[in-house]
C-alpha cells in the first residue's frame, strides 16, 4: 500500500461508536468499516445491535464488529462498557461520540429533570466517555475523537433550548480537549449537521409546510443523508486529517450561511 493510499485507510484501527444501531451512528459504523476499521458499537437496543452486527459482517467480512447494549446516559453503563472493552482486549484508537436525544418544546415548558437528562445524555456522556477512552487513545499515539454536534449549537433552529445548550457544550468540549490532549497525540474534532434524514427527524420532515421552510433556508435545497455525515466523521478520523484538531465541520448543505 502506498503512503498516499495509507493516509486514506483505517486498517488495524479499532473504532468505538456510540448510538451505533441506527441513523448517523450506523452510517458512521459502515463508513469506518469500509475504510478497514474494526468496530465496537454501543447502543440501548440489543436486538437492533445484533441485526447491525450481522449486516456489517455480511457487507464487510473483514470487519470484526462487537456490540454492547446499554444506556450510556448512565455512569455505571459507561464504566461497564470499558470493562467489556478491557475483557475484549480491543483498545479503541477512535471514539465517535454520537449518542444523543432530544425533547422539543418551549423553554418554559421543560421540567428541570428533562433538561438534566438531556445534558447527561448529549454532553456529560461524551465528556466521561472521552475520559475513559483517553488512556487507549494516548497509548495508540494517533488517537481521534469525533463528536457529533449540531448547527443548533451555533444558531437557533427551533429544536429546544436544552438541546442547543448541550450541543454548544459539546462543541466547546471539542475545542478544549483538542488543545489539552494534543500533547497526548489525540485529535478532537466535531461535525455539526443540519436536518439529516433519520427516524428522529421523520415526523418533522413529514409536514409539507415545515419541510418547504427548511428547504427554503438550505442553499443545496435538499435534506442531508446519514452517510454524508458519516463521510465527514470518517475523514476526521483518517491519517489524512492528521493536522486537523479542534475543528467543528458543518454538514449542513450551506444552512449556516443562510440562517433559519
Amino acid at each position: 500500500m502506498s503512503e498516499i493510499t495509507a493516509r486514506w485507510r483505517l486498517d488495524g484501527r479499532v473504532a468505538l461508536v456510540t448510538g451505533g444501531s441506527r441513523g448517523i451512528g450506523l452510517a458512521c459504523a459502515r463508513e469506518l468499516a469500509a475504510l478497514g476499521a474494526q468496530l465496537l458499537l454501543a447502543a440501548r437496543d440489543a436486538d437492533a445491535l445484533d441485526a447491525v452486527r450481522t449486516e456489517l459482517l455480511d457487507d464487510f467480512p473483514d470487519c470484526a464488529a462487537q456490540v454492547f447494549a446499554a444506556d450510556l446516559g448512565e455512569v455505571e453503563a459507561r464504566l461497564e462498557l470499558f470493562d467489556w472493552i478491557a475483557d475484549l482486549d480491543a483498545a479503541p484508537s477512535i471514539l465517535v461520540n454520537n449518542l444523543g436525544g432530544n425533547v422539543t418544546r418551549a423553554a418554559l415548558d421543560y421540567a428541570l429533570e428533562e433538561v438534566e437528562a438531556l445534558l447527561r445524555t448529549n454532553l456529560l456522556s461524551a465528556f466521561h466517555l472521552s475520559q475513559l477512552a483517553h488512556p487507549h487513545l494516548a497509548a495508540h499515539g494517533a488517537g481521534a475523537i469525533v463528536n457529533v454536534g449540531s448547527v443548533s449549537a451555533i444558531t437557533h433552529v427551533r429544536s429546544g433550548a436544552p438541546y442547543g445548550m448541550s450541543k454548544a457544550g459539546l462543541h466547546q468540549l471539542t475545542r478544549n480537549l483538542a488543545c489539552e490532549w494534543a500533547e497526548d497525540g489525540i485529535r478532537v474534532n466535531a461535525v455539526a449537521p443540519w436536518y439529516i434524514r433519520t427516524r428522529r427527524t421523520a415526523d418533522a420532515l413529514a409536514r409539507p409546510e415545515y419541510l418547504e421552510e427548511v428547504l427554503a433556508r438550505t442553499p443545496m435545497q435538499r435534506i442531508g443523508e446519514p452517510h454524508e455525515v458519516a463521510a465527514a466523521v470518517a475523514f476526521l478520523c483518517l491519517p489524512a486529517a492528521g493536522y486537523i484538531t479542534g475543528a467543528v465541520l458543518p454538514v449542513d448543505g450551506g444552512f449556516l450561511h443562510y440562517g433559519f
